[in-house]
């Protein structure tokens, strides 16, 4: 499957798109602010270039996490691969092969949805992102507000990330 890449720096961008809104003061940044003990001396003394620059490449890995976790075609390619390389090694040439193919295009093009995205999205934050948060969370001692405006941030993100990724990706 080839990378869509204006698809996939689109995506990489959304965290740094919502994190504007999401972190503004007017929305939670003051919440944020007060929850993670920040000051705006310590936002003032971080090297911004290399945290926005580290952030989108993290973003852009996290971007093809919906290639490995939510697209199913992508799995489903495995039936056509060589043994050697993982795969089951079915022939499209043969009429099973042929049929297998496609019902499996079609199951992806059905797949390949907002809705199918967003579901991904929320799935991948309640069993992915809330654990990781939320334990490093407790050992820090951060209060539950640090937890629920940073992974609500985070879970809304990738589900708009998914989104886009599932439906132009």
């Amino acid at each position: 499957m080839e990378i869509n890449w204006p698809i996939q720096i689109f995506a990489a961008l959304i965290p740094m798109i919502v994190g504007f809104i999401w972190y503004n003061p007017k929305v939670f940044g003051k919440a944020w602010m007060n929850a993670a003990d920040m000051t705006d001396e310590k936002i003032r003394s971080g090297n911004m270039p290399m945290i926005f620059g580290l952030s989108f490449v993290f973003a852009l890995l996290l971007s093809f996490t919906y290639m490995s976790f939510a697209n199913h075609w992508v799995a489903f390619q495995a039936f056509f691969r060589p043994v050697v390389e993982h795969g089951l090694g079915i022939d499209p040439g043969t009429p099973f092969g042929m049929e297998l193919k496609d019902h499996i295009d079609a199951y992806g093009e059905r797949y390949s949805s907002w809705t199918h995205g967003a579901v991904h999205g929320l799935i991948m934050s309640f069993m992915f992102i809330l654990p990781v948060m939320a334990t490093n969370a407790m050992f820090e001692r951060r209060s539950f507000k640090y937890v629920l405006i940073n992974f609500s941030y985070w879970a809304l993100t990738i589900m708009l990330m998914f989104m886009v990724l599932a439906q132009w990706g």
